[in-house]
């Protein structure tokens, strides 16, 4: 690894519990420390302070997480310093875990009790079984998102169980609430069997207006999607391919604009063809793209070869119209755009230099990109990434919040192509012509205009295309 790439590492941030004895030790030792270390003190509590001892929480940011152990090391061996505690700020967030039921209305008396549960609410359930469409407006279905996951392709971390994946399923659900006022629950299957998790997901579904699907390895989450939209009257989104899309679509958008080309007129290479990729390149040939190839690990796809994923045969047919053979070098020659879904450190200076002029790079695997965007900020016209802590982050949560906040609000059937198209159309028309320039083609996650936006546009493609079946009033 490159010392570009070293950078990449992600850090984070731990509370130091200290017990000083101020007869032996100075704190500044204990500052210079943990700065000699590489550790950053951002903030000092005095928890207790006696005549010749003083207890201190002291809130370190480290930018290299493998940094800590050697620091906290480095402290006790200060004489007249002992280490109380370490503690993660992080882990300190999950304890107990980031979210929680409420109710709407309390139950204060017998009165209330018998209307929220029996006898009172038998009537309820009456309406809804002569009904079923009741439901939505006498239940939560009709603000409700499953999240769920069997834990088999989570973040970077590969195949950890359902167990493992929760702390993402929950956070998924704190962004859902937080953006858009969908209250989404955290489902982590205990079981990796494609079969089994259709039942299961179909088995739940009642209770819920919508299904995410989230962090299922490829190709099974191909399958698993495909049927629960076929068997499902709810909208199935798999945010891992189609947010990913949505975002990509979007932020494409904006440096297409900067850079005046047009999007039937441009070659792409996209390079890692799982869930994502696949994703990605579908809803860019359906934008007008014509020239587009897929790389992987065995080099570009191309139509008429043998591929043991169907999906790649598929796709091999639909892209690739030149035929173009061999590796990401040959397939990048003159390319106007690259997108990478892949791993990182896997494009070099030398590749980005035989692209089209003013080339446009999305490296966007994590934690590490396909290049560091510093690597080529002087060649390329607009790089983006996945990550939070450089421009143009290409992130899933510019998507799916406001895209199930649409398909509730008119209680769409699915989330169609159209509705994805429309979702990333909108993205981009939050930053206008006179605020667009290579570090902003895309708006932040925390743009307040964006769920609003994406929520509006579609809405109106359900309407548009058939699938909604309520019209919300604004639009009657």
């Amino acid at each position: 690894m490159n010392d570009n790439m070293r950078t990449l590492n992600t850090g984070q941030s731990v509370i130091l519990r200290l017990e000083i004895r101020t007869d032996i030790a100075k704190f500044g030792d204990v500052v210079t420390t943990i700065n000699d270390e590489g550790g950053d003190l951002v903030a000092i509590d005095v928890i207790q302070t006696k005549r010749d001892v003083t207890i201190r929480d002291l809130t370190v940011n480290i930018a290299e997480s493998h940094l800590t152990d050697r620091i906290v090391e480095r402290v006790r061996q200060i004489k007249g310093v002992t280490v109380v505690n370490v503690s993660d700020r992080t882990f300190l967030l999950h304890l107990g875990g980031k979210i929680e039921t409420k109710l709407k209305v309390p139950i204060q008396n017998r009165d209330d009790l018998s209307r929220v549960y029996t006898p009172d609410v038998a009537r309820v359930c009456m309406a809804i079984r002569d009904e079923p469409r009741k439901a939505f407006t006498l239940t939560i279905k009709r603000n409700t998102v499953a999240v769920v996951s069997d834990g088999s392709a989570v973040l970077g971390l590969g195949n950890i169980g359902p167990l493992a994946a929760m702390p993402v399923m929950e956070g998924k659900a704190m962004l859902f609430k937080q953006l858009a006022d969908v209250d989404a629950f955290p489902i982590c299957l205990n079981t990796q069997d494609t079969e089994e998790i259709i039942r299961t997901v179909k088995a739940i579904a009642p209770a819920f207006g919508g299904i995410n699907l989230e962090d299922i390895s490829s190709p099974r989450c191909f399958e698993i999607e495909e049927r629960l939209k076929r068997e499902l009257d709810i909208p199935v989104f798999h945010d891992d391919q189609h947010g990913t899309a949505v975002v990509l679509y979007a932020a494409l958008i904006g440096a297409l604009k900067l850079v005046g080309k047009r999007i039937d007129q441009i070659k792409v290479v996209v390079c890692g063809m799982g869930a994502a990729g696949i994703a990605c390149s579908n809803i860019l040939l359906a934008a007008g793209v014509k020239d587009l190839i897929g790389v992987d690990k065995e080099g570009t796809l191309v139509a008429g070869r043998p591929y043991a994923n169907p999906i790649w045969t598929s796709f091999a047919e639909r892209s690739n119209p030149r035929r173009v053979t061999g590796s990401l070098k040959d397939a990048i020659e003159g390319a106007d755009v690259f997108i990478g879904l892949s791993v990182g450190g896997i494009l070099r200076r030398e590749d980005v230099l035989r692209m089209a002029p003013d080339p446009i790079v999305f490296a966007m695997a994590n934690p590490v990109p396909e290049i560091a965007p510093e690597e080529i900020e002087d060649i390329a016209a607009v790089v983006a990434t996945g990550r939070s802590d450089y421009p143009n982050q290409i992130n899933n949560v510019l998507s799916f919040p406001g895209i199930f906040r649409g398909a509730l609000d008119c209680r769409a059937s699915t989330i169609n192509e159209e509705m994805k198209m429309a979702a990333a159309e909108a993205i981009a028309s939050v930053i206008s012509d006179e605020e667009r320039n290579k570090l902003y083609i895309i708006p932040s996650v925390f743009n307040q205009e964006v769920v609003k936006r994406v929520r509006d546009r579609v809405v109106e493609a359900a309407i548009r295309t058939g699938v909604a079946r309520r019209i919300p009033r604004e639009y009657r």
